[in-house]
């Protein structure tokens, strides 16, 4: 009986030299919660295309024992830290309009509780954006967007309702989110349509293609998004869609393309992020792990969460 070990996310084989960042998850207590904290938003029945991302925030915490603690860049081992999972929230089956509620009235009320704590929500599909930040807003004052896409996801709302498609089309046209106060960085070519290009412009929308971010480099665009947004807001809200990434770097996204961003660029970016005080909150969305190869994608995921931790820790 030995030889059967119980059945959770550790790692198979243990080595004295290591530490897994597996063991980095620490279930939820009643005490105020500071630091980094993750929610499971699994919900992908919006998706506009078929998406098994329900799946995801699991697979996701399962590859984190893919890593180990110990950053060699920054010479410092993150054994001692911890991150505070507060599980998933649970999905109505059948009321999309229910779920979205739930995920707003939920985070709602875990920033209220743990206002210093900022949260990493694993989704699920883009959709969770919407009712997430609509409670982020709420709890944190004027905040702003940086978003990490391949596409707008700008669409309409009357040929399909709320869907993975339609997330900041919804913040906007609600009043919850100014369009000035949106910067989609990675937005590809032959990925959208130009009703929606033009709508974001209208609304304000900073815009910054594939290509921008090719001339001018991932540091130096964020650099001036963080300068202007903080201008205008108070928070900043980082949403990272995976389909952002090129195809032969996140096979596990229900809408992959060529021409994306690849892993360093993730990487630098995500890091940056982590530095920034401001930052308060980042979801990653758009992963179905039933399609992934090898985990690839979720454990770029997992990887995008030790280095915003390890960007977090160097906040001054």
């Amino acid at each position: 009986m030995s030889h059967l070990p119980f059945l959770s996310h550790d790692a198979r084989f243990t080595d004295r030299g290591i530490s897994r960042a597996g063991t980095l998850l620490k279930k939820r207590d009643f005490e105020i919660c500071e630091g980094i904290g993750l929610v499971g938003v699994p919900l992908s029945k919006p998706s506009i295309s078929h998406s098994g991302a329900s799946f995801a925030p699991e697979t996701i915490r399962k590859m984190m024992n893919a890593f180990t603690t110990y950053s060699i860049h920054d010479n410092t081992d993150l054994k001692e830290e911890r991150i505070i999972d507060f599980g998933d929230i649970s999905m109505h089956v059948t009321d999309l309009s229910e779920s979205h509620r739930r995920i707003e009235t939920t985070v709602e009320g875990v920033l209220s509780e743990h206002p210093l704590m900022v949260p990493l929500f694993l989704g699920g599909d883009h959709s969770v954006t919407a009712p997430i930040f609509t409670a982020f807003q709420k709890e944190k004052g004027k905040a702003g967007i940086i978003q990490f896409d391949a596409h707008h996801d700008l669409r309409n709302l009357e040929d399909g309702g709320p869907s993975n498609g339609t997330p900041f089309r919804q913040l906007i046209e609600k009043g919850v989110l100014e369009g000035k106060h949106l910067y989609q960085i990675g937005i590809r070519d032959f990925s959208n349509g130009k009703e929606y290009t033009d709508f974001g412009k209208e609304q304000g929308v900073h815009i910054f293609t594939m290509q921008d971010v090719y001339e001018n480099g991932i540091l130096q665009i964020l650099e001036g998004c963080v300068k202007e947004l903080l201008k205008e807001v108070d928070t900043i809200y980082v949403s990272l869609d995976m389909d952002v990434m090129d195809q032969a770097f996140a096979p596990g996204c229900p809408a992959i393309g060529p021409g994306g961003m690849d892993s360093r660029m993730l990487i630098e970016a995500i890091r940056f992020l982590g530095e920034v005080p401001p930052v308060k909150a980042m979801d990653i969305v758009e992963i179905d792990p039933t399609l992934d190869f090898r985990d690839m994608t979720s454990r770029l995921a997992a990887y995008s969460v030790l280095t915003f931790l390890t960007g977090y820790k160097n906040r001054v």
